[in-house]
């Protein structure tokens, strides 16, 4: 579970998953996530093997704009990108997301590995509007390292060294990623705000405008 040790989970946010390229499979960290956490579903972008930027980042604003609570985007490889380019584009909604924790995202401009990477490209210059954090791995396919500091630097994310994981997918063996499961746990904390004490009566019927409330028997 994602939020079962915090204290204030009924204000905690919602989680969206936004996978990458082809989608996330049963054996990807998302997929287990989403099935271990209802507050965890995923923003199904569409056309997962043929993406375009315009429409994922539709789809994007539009799961954002249906949630109840603040949320946090939990993204992995090119839906991190997706991130950053619905960040440039929508900003009457950017209250909304709290946070996000952005995973692998792949170089869309210098060298992409797959050619449909490349309209997302370039890394859109926008500082995000809201705390995020940006892994990365020092072995993965789809970026160099210095290329995801690079992001990172440009997107104001403070970027976490994974080692060497690969892509951070199901092929890098992680089954639930426990550590990223930590990652998402700080993130959560530091934006979720903490239980408001209790109120005396009086000022619990102020605050609920209900007038002078009863006094305690004696």
């Amino acid at each position: 579970m994602l939020m079962n040790d915090l204290a204030n989970a009924a204000l905690a946010p919602a989680l969206l998953t936004v996978p990458g390229i082809d989608n996330s499979g049963p054996g990807h960290w998302q997929t287990i996530w989403e099935r271990e956490d209802a507050a965890c579903r995923r923003v199904q972008l569409g056309a997962w093997s043929a993406p375009g930027r315009e429409a994922w980042v539709s789809r994007l604003n539009s799961a954002i704009a249906a949630a109840t609570r603040p949320v946090i985007l939990i993204a992995h490889s090119l839906g991190c990108h997706a991130v950053g380019w619905w960040n440039a584009a929508e900003p009457e909604l950017l209250s909304r997301v709290a946070g996000a924790l952005l995973v692998a995202p792949p170089d869309v401009e210098y060298a992409p590995i797959d050619p449909r990477l490349r309209p997302f490209g370039p890394v859109v210059r926008k500082r995000l509007a809201f705390p995020a954090l940006l892994v990365a791995s020092r072995n993965d396919p789809y970026a160099s390292y210095g290329h995801a500091r690079r992001m990172a630097r440009i997107w104001g994310a403070p970027m976490v060294d994974a080692g060497p994981m690969g892509h951070i997918n199901a092929a890098s063996g992680l089954r639930d990623w426990p550590y990223g499961k930590y990652l998402v746990q700080r993130l959560i904390a530091a934006v979720t705000p903490p239980p408001r004490p209790l109120l005396e009566a009086g000022a619990l019927a102020t605050l609920l405008g209900q007038g002078e409330a009863p006094r305690s028997p004696r």
